[in-house]
């Protein structure tokens, strides 16, 4: 079933209106008729299946017929920031990484990256990628779009660590090390409802200074295994490890 998130705003008692881009794909995509049905999620996370009613206009209006009680989002909130990469990278990782349950993505400037953001075109890129998520999140039928930041500051970065339970950072001088064990230490240990904000490199790494900060700031340095992995990779491990500690393995 078609699913596709929706504002409170939309919904007028049992009736939903849809409009935009989502009223285009279903008009002149997927070419539905009156009569179909869909899921529309609204902002608290609930999904209802309604029967499209009628479409004009590029407005469609759909009747809610059923509440559905989902449970696709994992039990903690795992936050993804990395150094601004290169190329489709950064798209790939908000794609991928709604995917397989991210919460929010936080790119921040780093001083390895080897891409330079542009104010003139962030407003756009910002939209890109938040499209990116929730295209994402439909596909993945989930019930929450995952928040998408413009590029923040390595101190902006810090502050918002502030916020959230646990804070780390890929380190691969811990995998060069040997010292595995830090990760399954702290998913293991991460409360059901807490949070994690887990920090990623670009392509040629922290430098030492920042990854000095991080550590003075409570971020602790982990190894993603004994392979040094990509920078649009280890993300996308990490969300999936967390994915078998928290939904597989209990």
């Amino acid at each position: 079933m078609q699913r596709y998130f929706v504002s409170e705003q939309a919904r007028r008692g049992e009736i939903v209106a849809i409009s935009g881009d989502d009223a285009h794909h279903i008009a002149r995509v997927m070419r539905m008729k009156p009569g179909a049905a869909i899921a529309c999620v609204f902002p608290d996370g609930r999904t209802a299946v309604c029967q499209i009613e009628q479409i004009a206009n590029e407005q469609v209006q759909a009747r809610i017929v059923q509440w559905k009680e989902e449970r696709r989002e994992l039990p903690v909130r795992i936050y993804i920031a990395q150094g601004l990469p290169k190329g489709d990278k950064w798209e790939l990782v908000i794609q991928k990484g709604t995917e397989l349950g991210a919460a929010g993505f936080l790119p921040f400037a780093a001083a390895r990256s080897l891409v330079k953001w542009e104010d003139k075109k962030a407003e756009k890129k910002v939209e890109r990628w938040k499209k990116i998520a929730k295209e994402a999140a439909e596909q993945a039928e989930r019930t929450v779009v995952p928040d998408v930041r413009a590029p923040l500051s390595l101190a902006e970065l810090v502050a918002f660590g502030e916020t959230v339970d646990v804070r780390l950072f890929a380190y691969e001088e811990e995998a060069r090390r040997g010292r595995h064990a830090s990760l399954p230490a702290l998913l293991t240990d991460l409360a059901p409802g807490g949070s994690l904000l887990a920090v990623f490199g670009p392509e040629g790494g922290f430098s030492a200074e920042e990854a000095e900060r991080l550590e003075q700031h409570g971020f602790l340095p982990c190894s993603l295994g004994p392979r040094i992995l990509r920078t649009e990779t280890a993300p996308l491990y990490l969300l999936a490890a967390a994915s078998y500690e928290w939904e597989l393995r209990r």
